[in-house]
């Protein structure tokens, strides 16, 4: 049995996949444009990417893009947000995009086989962040960077500070921040290993 999540247009919770064509509106660049985030991300054209949250897939084109040898890999709790997702990739012929549904409980992914991790203004909206952290932590290369951006007008928008305290409890260390406190993109490197 599939969970029930709150979908929340205004306030906190999960984004409804209605009003999904707001994420695709190109006025989003002024906050975080894909460019700025895939420099961020620091990809190369190899690199095995997981991006949780992808919405209708605002960040998954771009990236995917730069992937030419790797793959990128969408986690959403929403089927219909995948579906979207898949069909601007169809669209647009990228084939190296995978999709794959989740509870919200676990990530039945490989252990240590991701280059990046990252999410855009969804850390917030997930029940479980120990679990999730944990799960990441797991899927991530040891040399590997997990990403986590957090822009202005999200209702459910962590602090630096909140997101440092969190992030840094699993394991992983604070390596680069970029942006401003309204808007910015923390990367993390794994320091250790959870037991």
């Amino acid at each position: 049995m599939t969970k029930q999540y709150k979908n929340s247009f205004s306030g906190k919770g999960v984004f409804p996949p209605k009003y999904a064509f707001t994420l695709l509106i190109p006025f989003r660049n002024i906050f975080l444009s894909p460019r700025k985030l895939s420099q961020r991300l620091e990809l190369q054209e190899n690199h095995t990417v997981l991006e949780i949250g992808p919405g209708p897939g605002y960040f998954s084109l771009p990236i995917a893009r730069i992937l030419k040898k790797g793959k990128l890999v969408l986690l959403d709790i929403q089927q219909e947000m995948l579906d979207m997702a898949r069909k601007r990739m169809k669209k647009r012929k990228i084939t190296n995009v995978e999709y794959e549904l989740c509870d919200g409980e676990s990530i039945a992914l490989e252990s240590k086989s991701f280059d990046r991790v990252f999410m855009v203004t969804v850390i917030g909206e997930i029940d479980n962040k120990d679990l999730y952290l944990k799960e990441i932590h797991r899927i991530l290369k040891d040399d590997g960077i997990l990403s986590i951006s957090e822009l202005a007008g999200d209702p459910d928008k962590l602090t630096q500070e909140e997101l440092e305290s969190l992030v840094t409890k699993y394991g992983f260390q604070t390596s680069k921040t970029y942006g401003n406190k309204k808007n910015y993109t923390i990367n993390f490197t794994k320091i250790k290993t959870l037991h």
